[in-house]
């Protein structure tokens, strides 16, 4: 599994961008964590005010968002339940478990892969650091998600081309 980490200071691109996959049926919603409603009855509204009302509480901060691509080898098994599994797992390794999230399953390239768009500020106002996120904790969450879920390391598939 390969996991790339994109901050950004606009959570409404992030999110537009994974919704206008879902319009073009080339992606689709999978799970919303921390959020009131259930999958089926977000609106695009429900989705953008649930994080820009934390983004609110911390005007300082110019990186408050995160776009996340988490990618799995073709010959990964993943049905929507382990991808949720996976989604959740990762995000509570990367200290996000606590954040509104939501995740996307996009099926425009050749392997399954998965987006995810939160927000790194807390109810309190305070900002998870994004600062080397991509290079510690989402490289060491990898890791041990491609053992736990028994997923095609990463490492080894660049050894075997």
């Amino acid at each position: 599994m390969v996991a790339i980490v994109h901050n950004s200071n606009s959570i409404t691109n992030a999110l537009h961008y994974n919704e206008h996959k879902v319009r073009q049926k080339l992606a689709v919603l999978i799970h919303a964590a921390n959020y009131s409603k259930d999958i089926s009855l977000l609106r695009f509204s429900d989705k953008l005010n649930r994080i820009k009302k934390l983004t609110s509480l911390n005007q300082r901060t110019k990186i408050n968002s995160v776009h996340i691509s988490l990618n799995f080898d073709v010959a990964d098994k993943l049905d929507v339940e382990k991808l949720r599994s996976i989604a959740d797992t990762y995000m509570q390794q990367i200290g996000f478990a606590e954040q509104p999230y939501l995740v996307y399953q996009h099926h425009d390239a050749g392997h399954r892969h998965l987006h995810i768009v939160s927000t790194n500020i807390k109810p309190n106002g305070d900002r998870i650091s994004l600062h080397n996120l991509a290079r510690n904790q989402s490289m060491q969450a990898s890791k041990k998600i491609e053992q736990q879920f028994q997923l095609i390391k990463a490492s080894e598939k660049h050894k075997l081309n």
